[in-house]
């Protein structure tokens, strides 16, 4: 069995997963100790097959497993926060997708932990993120002057189950769209027909309420300057569809609502 100080280094991550999984970090901290009350106690060993970190998570899912699995959020729909979200999400699913993406163990890893194959440790990751974008379908206005990348891009949108209001060509149309249709996520371009900037519009957006907004450029390097307004997810052009569908999920999985002033 690894020493102590082994343990020890992987308990800050192994409470981070725990609070991610409960949605709680009094809950999440308790079943924590519950899984090293059993460890110490005899209750539960380490598998000595697996590594240390991977063993650690496996004893943690045997001695608690079925409690957290009980344990789901309640009114996922009204969710406005990423750990509301995460803990609105089906069961083992939710683990396997926190494990993977979060914790970062590969999908042979992660079903060893869950007791289950990498094969389907990867499927239950891939419905937690389709449940993901079901929950958080929503309207989008586009914001891109050249039309047949607007084409691309709204379809896209559609694959992942948004609606698509409006396609803006300009900064002018793009904030009369806004005003008129409250759009619940934003994809600009910087450069627009009339030579107006993407980047104005989506200021000009965010003053009258709050949106998670791509950008969609050929220039990244004008928006990480480290002045005025800097985007969180940026996908650049000629974009990856994989990895703009990737970047939409995650502006609206992780966006924090803004407080009203």
């Amino acid at each position: 069995m690894p020493d102590r100080s082994t343990i020890a280094a992987h308990l800050p991550y192994l409470r981070r997963y725990s609070r991610a999984l409960t949605g709680s970090q009094e809950k999440g901290d308790a079943y924590v100790r519950a899984a090293l009350e059993a460890l110490v106690g005899g209750g539960a060993e380490l598998d000595p097959d697996l590594g240390p970190r991977v063993g650690l998570y496996r004893l943690y899912q045997q001695v608690t497993g079925a409690a957290v699995s009980l344990d789901r959020g309640e009114g996922a729909a009204l969710a406005e926060t990423p750990e509301e979200r995460l803990s609105g999400l089906s069961p083992v699913p939710r683990q396997a997708l926190l494990l993977s993406v979060v914790e970062g163990f590969t999908f042979p890893q992660v079903g060893q932990i869950l007791g289950v194959s990498g094969a389907d440790a990867e499927r239950f990751a891939q419905e937690a993120q389709a449940e993901i974008e079901r929950d958080l379908a929503t309207d989008v206005l586009v914001i891109e002057d050249e039309a047949i990348i607007a084409m691309d891009i709204a379809d896209l949108t559609e694959e992942l189950g948004h609606r698509v209001l409006a396609i803006a060509r300009t900064r002018a149309e793009a904030l009369e769209e806004a005003k008129r249709r409250r759009p619940g996520l934003v994809l600009a371009d910087i450069q627009l027909a009339d030579d107006s900037l993407g980047t104005d519009a989506v200021s000009d957006i965010l003053k009258l309420f709050d949106v998670p907004v791509v950008f969609v450029t050929a220039f990244p390097e004008r928006l990480l300057t480290g002045e005025s307004l800097e985007p969180t997810h940026l996908v650049t052009k000629p974009f990856d569809r994989v990895a703009l569908k990737a970047t939409i999920a995650q502006a609206l999985f992780f966006h924090r609502p803004r407080a009203a002033a």
